[in-house]
């Protein structure tokens, strides 16, 4: 078996088996590194050299989670939540109800779409924004799988298709950099703005699914039990407070959590940096009297570690890849692919995104997925004639793929945080299965037809 082949099963095979993703990663690179006769001590200066790949995006996630807590310290998105609930009168249930409910659902989509880019607070906004609702949705009755889908396309989409926030990480820090590094020796040159271009069409497909989720899967009334959330109380007087906070804020302190917003969103489009961004956000608000110059400290900790794992985990798969590359196995695999596909570039594209599918549905991060796929699916790309963007495409794709529908993905983890606040919300059945079905396989479509006609 192939080296690379037997290190990714075995990660694989850890992470289906809940073991931690980093340790799975850490293992799995030591199997593959040993079978294809590298020693231990090889092997370890392979990881050791693959680190510093992910150490910028590492940096990048912690100062983005120091502004996000820095901005959720402020109330101003409990506050716009609160606002757009009164405004739509959600809580009253006067418009008919057609109206709530893509009103409704239009909120949670916008929000989600807004945490990755905008106000970049990823799923922090989830156990704020959506158990509140709850009491609301079930006097629709409405199917939470459509609420599930409606969060994880917003969580996954924006990543994918816009290249600032988490966009900006995706896109460029990790998408970018590893098809030009993988493709250096072969003439492939990637250029930043034909990546977005290339996603444009698998995104498409995504939006086809949401769409179909929300107007036929999941449209018909759906009955559930009015329950006490665990911990409502306090929660509620948690957000209650925030709002309190947002609302005793002066003019000018408006002023600047609008300036540290728009200030991050054009320093991360400007200079390509969403560490930047993070670092300038969160020193604006500093200045800002939002919170006590004291607490700075204890606050970006708190960031830090709210996106701890993350950091880890893209850190680990850089490791992982250089051991990869290190194995010498890369070409031997290529070769072996191309024997058994041929010359059908249609099976090669389609074999790609399976596999792609395959590791990151193990994973549960498309972000940890590109490191380890790039290696891989440069060569063959190149040796079956895609162009470049169709290999943005195809790689880009293969990634996404799985991230919706993983039952360790945030992506699935955050909606079902919300949406079982009061335990009529089954996370696999209710929010992985759903999105897995309306997502993947229209990612599958519409990323195979991508890098068919691109």
């Amino acid at each position: 078996m192939n080296a690379i082949v037997l290190a990714i099963l075995v990660m694989v095979a850890l992470s289906l088996a809940r073991v931690s993703v980093v340790f799975a990663l850490i293992v799995a690179a030591l199997v593959g590194g040993l079978y294809s006769g590298m020693d231990i001590s090889d092997v370890l200066v392979a990881f050791n050299d693959g680190l510093g790949n992910g150490a910028t995006i590492a940096l990048a996630y912690a100062t983005l989670g120091a502004f996000a807590v820095a901005l959720s310290r402020s109330g101003i998105t409990e506050l716009l939540s609160a606002k757009a609930i009164d405004k739509l009168q959600l809580d009253r249930g006067t418009p008919p109800r057609t109206g709530i409910y893509f009103a409704l659902l239009g909120i949670l989509l916008i929000a989600a779409i807004f945490s990755q880019n905008l106000i970049p607070v990823h799923i922090a906004f989830i156990p704020i924004l959506v158990p509140p609702l709850l009491k609301l949705m079930n006097h629709l009755r409405m199917d939470r799988r459509a609420a599930a889908c409606a969060i994880t396309f917003g969580i996954t989409a924006p990543y994918m298709l816009l290249p600032v926030g988490f966009g900006a990480i995706f896109l460029n820090d990790i998408l970018l950099s590893n098809l030009n590094e993988a493709g250096a020796s072969l003439g492939l040159n990637v250029t930043p703005d034909i990546v977005p271009m290339a996603m444009l069409l698998p995104i498409a497909g995504m939006a086809l699914g949401l769409v179909f989720a929300l107007t036929v899967s999941y449209r018909r009334r759906r009955a559930y039990e009015d329950r006490d959330l665990s911990h409502a109380d306090q929660r509620h007087a948690q957000v209650a407070s925030k709002v309190e906070t947002a609302k005793r804020l002066a003019p000018w302190q408006k002023a600047v959590l609008i300036i540290a917003i728009v200030g991050a969103l054009a320093t991360q489009l400007v200079f390509d940096s969403m560490m930047l961004g993070g670092i300038l956000g969160f020193a604006i608000l500093s200045v800002s009297g939002v919170f006590r110059w004291r607490e700075q400290d204890d606050i970006f900790t708190e960031g830090m570690r709210m996106l701890a794992l993350v950091g880890f985990i893209m850190i680990t798969a850089s490791g992982f890849a250089g051991v990869m590359q290190a194995t010498g196995d890369v070409e031997t695999l290529v070769q072996s692919s191309v024997e058994v596909i041929g010359d059908n570039r249609g099976l090669a594209a389609l074999i790609m995104l399976l596999v792609g599918l395959f590791i990151t549905m193990g994973i549960g991060s498309s972000f940890s997925t590109i490191p380890i796929i790039a290696s891989l699916y440069v060569p063959l790309a190149i040796s079956f004639g895609f162009s470049p963007m169709a290999t943005v495409a195809l790689v880009g794709t293969a990634a996404a793929l799985g991230d919706a529908g993983s039952p360790a993905s945030d992506s699935t983890l955050g909606p079902t945080a919300g949406l079982n606040a009061d335990g009529q919300h089954d996370h696999i059945w209710d929010t992985c299965v759903p999105t897995f079905l309306h997502y993947n396989l229209p990612l599958i479509a519409f990323g195979w037809v991508a890098a068919m006609i691109l």
